[in-house]
């Protein structure tokens, strides 16, 4: 029986992916097997030694000490994807409301007077209404910055409404090249996209290298009168270049998913509060993903999507498996492998791979691993965890 902690409230959906017969899933629950969390904050006196992996139904994991799991030896799992069509909806109506005097002429047809006539009222909106008439989008320049699971569908939606589109991701993966269009034209830097964009759009992790990437030196560059979005996270923008932009002049709107206590008031500023992600749909994609993945892992040892343990999977080629984490350093795999040879134990079939400073193998055997074998194998100097599964 698999112990999962669920420290959010997570879609049905998702937890319906767990068998009731072989899982215990709750929200108070000891000596946990695995965890499913959302955007809880987790403190590292939680990550109890019976923990082996963590789901995060959402794609960013700030809130989870990845450093400190990776050390132990518990997979991190994320869900790229499984929520980007809800963000990039979102997206678009950002693009829209920076465009358009949408917000202003909301406001200004609520605050209507209601005991005015008809006809009198008509001639007022008729009058008032080029003060919120904007600009429209297509035929305009859309920069992307991250070029991912989300990213990538912005452009191509930003393609499709008739823009012209620039990307940058220095990080671009092979996969994620492969989604993108080819009308997506790369921009060679930052300040290079943001030159050249009458809007741009940021779709990045947090991450050393990505805090203040927005910042006051290269938003100098922003094309005078351009229109910066941001529905990745609020460290990614430094909060006094957008304020000393728009008093320049230069940034004409902000729309963020992330208020902060400097932006109340400024009118070119639109506030959202995170709602990117949190639509019925996302929220169960997400859910069903992580719960997969954890599931996979859990039975099979499989990892796919985390974010600090290499992806591998291996189809079950016989009734045992060793599941083993150890640091990547050489020899390792040849000490495991002797050991087994020692103890007469045939290797059906196995796959390893490494990330960083961890590896990770998978082991088909022929004969059910006894308890003194992995205990043997727990000793070698570098190995962290041995399952068998």
């Amino acid at each position: 029986m698999f112990r999962i902690l669920t420290l959010n409230q997570i879609s049905i959906k998702g937890l319906d992916q767990f068998p009731r017969d072989s899982y215990e899933v709750a929200s108070e629950i000891g000596h946990p097997d695995a965890m499913l969390l959302r955007s809880h904050k987790l403190a590292l006196e939680a990550l109890t030694d019976s923990v082996k992996a963590i789901a995060r139904a959402g794609a960013g994991v700030n809130n989870i000490p990845v450093d400190h799991c990776t050390e132990k030896g518990i997979v991190v799992f994320n869900t790229p994807g499984a929520n980007a069509n809800a963000v990039k909806e979102l997206v678009l109506s950002g693009l829209l409301l920076s465009s358009r005097g949408i917000i202003e002429g909301i406001h200004f047809s609520r605050n209507l007077n209601k005991n005015m006539a008809y006809d009198e009222m008509n001639k007022l909106v008729e009058k008032e209404k080029k003060n919120f008439g904007g600009n429209e989008i297509a035929g305009k320049t859309l920069g992307v910055i991250g070029l991912g699971a989300i990213g990538s569908m912005v452009a191509e939606m930003g393609l499709k409404l008739g823009m012209k589109v620039y990307g940058y991701d220095p990080a671009l993966s092979v996969e994620a090249a492969w989604r993108l269009s080819n009308e997506v034209q790369q921009a060679e830097n930052i300040p290079s996209l943001l030159s050249r964009s009458d809007y741009v759009t940021l779709h990045l992790p947090v991450m050393e290298s990505t805090i203040k990437l927005i910042n006051t030196n290269n938003i100098k560059t922003l094309k005078k009168g351009g229109c910066l979005l941001n529905f990745s996270r609020a460290e990614i923008v430094e909060t006094g270049a957008v304020l000393q932009a728009i008093a320049d002049k230069r940034l004409n709107h902000y729309v963020t998913d992330f208020p902060v206590p400097e932006f109340i008031e400024i009118p070119q500023i639109i506030m959202m509060p995170h709602i990117g992600a949190s639509t019925e749909e996302a929220e169960d994609n997400c859910a069903v993903m992580a719960a997969s993945q954890l599931k996979d892992f859990l039975e099979h040892g499989n990892i796919r999507n985390s974010v600090n343990f290499p992806a591998l999977n291996m189809e079950r080629s016989s009734g045992y498996r060793l599941a083993l984490t150890n640091k990547n350093i050489p020899k390792m795999l040849s000490k495991i492998l002797a050991i087994l040879a020692d103890k007469n134990i045939n290797v059906i079939d196995m796959i390893n791979k490494s990330r960083n400073d961890i590896a990770y193998n998978l082991i088909d055997i022929e004969t059910k691993p006894s308890e003194e074998l992995i205990s043997i194998l727990k000793e070698i100097e570098g190995v962290i965890n041995v399952r068998s599964l």
